[in-house]
């Protein structure tokens, strides 16, 4: 494998670098390879994200009367209780 010197990086990317070998515990070689890795799609590591289908002929078939009544219900839910959070 090829070895490469990188040289005059700007300072935003040696701290990206930096942090992502940090919060991977890692080397700051290891965390230059991902970054590349992530950015060119070929990382082994990181698979695709699973998309799902199957509820998608669900989407937008409520009736503007249907979608009231159920933010009406739901506004209930979203209400903080200030006794929880004494």
């Amino acid at each position: 494998m090829k070895a490469i010197t990188l040289r005059n990086l700007p300072p935003e990317v040696a701290r990206t670098v930096q942090r992502r070998a940090k919060q991977k515990k890692t080397s700051m070689n290891k965390a230059v390879i991902d970054l590349l890795e992530e950015s060119t799609g070929t990382s082994a590591h990181t698979p695709e994200p699973v998309r799902y289908h199957d509820l998608d002929h669900l989407a937008g078939t409520w009736t503007e009367k249907e979608a009231a009544a159920f933010e009406t219900l739901i506004t209930e839910q979203r209400r903080i209780d200030p006794e929880l959070w004494k």
